[in-house]
């Protein structure tokens, strides 16, 4: 059965710097969007990031950021592909959620990038999340 796992999280004081990773098995991430969604306590889900797939006529591939991590994360793959990394620096206590990572065969377009309209029905592949604590 295909699986996301991450992997990352941690207690981190404020202006520190985490990273997250995705790993995928049971299926490849070269068809599938990566996007990075956290939730807070109370909060809904929240659109982090996307990753969009790049296709086979170079189109694609673009990386979507919300303007609440823009310059403070970045995305990046490894392993060929088959790994994603959400890179977290000068973290805020604002950033304390539970992160997951989730894939869909569509694009970019079904993430609320920065949003909060996210419904896990609009992801294929869902991780189980990982705990980012970010103290004062």
């Amino acid at each position: 059965e295909p699986q996301l796992v991450e992997s990352g999280g941690g207690l981190v004081q404020t202006g520190g710097s985490l990273r997250l990773s995705c790993g995928a098995s049971g299926f490849s991430f070269d068809e599938y969007a990566i996007a990075w969604f956290r939730q807070a306590p109370g909060k809904e889900r929240e659109g982090v990031s996307c990753l969009d797939v790049l296709r086979s006529d170079g189109s694609g591939g673009k990386i979507l950021y919300a303007d609440s991590v823009m310059g403070r994360f970045t995305v990046s793959s490894s392993n060929a592909g088959s790994t994603v990394h959400l890179r977290m620096s000068d973290l805020k206590a604002e950033d304390t959620a539970v992160y997951y990572c989730a894939g869909t065969y569509a694009d970019c377009s079904v993430v609320d990038v920065g949003g909060h309209q996210n419904w896990e029905h609009a992801m294929n592949y869902w991780g189980k999340g990982t705990q980012v604590t970010v103290s004062s």
